[in-house]
């Protein structure tokens, strides 16, 4: 039987700020219906990878596949069409409500298709339609990465990626934010997770481990776990 390809695969990707290389021949696969977790401290290249991927920010070397479709050259809002969604770690327009918000993640698609996807979202996140008319800034940071992550899947996509979703979040609603992507991965979607909080290992598929602009390690968790100097610097285990 043969494997299934990959959703995207990247190879050898680098990037730049001026002269600074940030990062150092990235090679990365996300199969269909899988979670893999980018795992890496602050300053990794975590956010300057995620910003490449998704056109934000231009690739110096390297090559980028999406469904079989080499995107590397293509703009951010044509890779979003192709089916790839990206939540940054604010995630949310603080001064639109959130009725404007969803709006904004589903504008690629049909009119009809947007108010029912909006329905969608409002059915997954109960909170948001109570409060759909109120400005996303008077959101709890909770309930503003809900709205984020809304947002992100109110445009239908087959991947999405997420920069930090913990961040600025308590241990209660990390835990929250963790189930609902959990239950994201049962439907069928395929998440790309860039994050320094191990609580999200508990959905990963498969690991990522970036360092200083280099992939370090890549595996199943378990395979994580037996790397004795991964499990001193994520685990805490001497």
């Amino acid at each position: 039987m043969l494997a299934e390809a990959p959703l995207l695969s990247t190879r050898g990707i680098e990037a730049r700020y001026g002269r600074m290389q940030v990062l150092w021949g990235v090679d990365i696969d996300v199969q269909p219906r899988e979670t893999i977790l980018l795992l890496g401290a602050n300053g990794a290249g975590k956010t300057t990878f995620l910003k490449t991927l998704v056109g934000l920010m231009p690739a110096s070397a390297g090559s980028i596949n999406f469904a079989g479709e080499d995107i590397a050259h293509l703009r951010a809002d044509r890779r979003m069409r192709r089916g790839i969604a990206y939540m940054s770690e604010l995630g949310v327009f603080p001064d639109l409500t959130i009725e404007e918000n969803i709006r904004i993640g589903a504008q690629a698609l049909s009119t009809t298709a947007a108010r029912e996807k909006a329905d969608e979202m409002y059915g997954l996140f109960p909170v948001l339609r109570e409060k759909r008319d109120g400005l996303a800034s008077s959101l709890s940071g909770g309930q503003r990465k809900m709205l984020g992550i809304a947002k992100a899947l109110a445009a239908d996509p087959r991947l999405l990626v997420m920069d930090e979703p913990s961040a600025g979040l308590s241990p209660l609603f990390v835990g929250e934010v963790v189930r609902t992507l959990g239950a994201l991965r049962v439907g069928g979607l395929s998440l790309l997770i860039a994050e320094q909080n191990i609580g999200f290992l508990d959905i990963a598929t498969r690991v990522y481990v970036l360092e200083g602009g280099r992939i370090r390690f890549s595996g199943t968790v378990a395979d994580m776990s037996g790397d004795e100097d991964l499990r001193r610097a994520y685990f805490g285990l001497k």
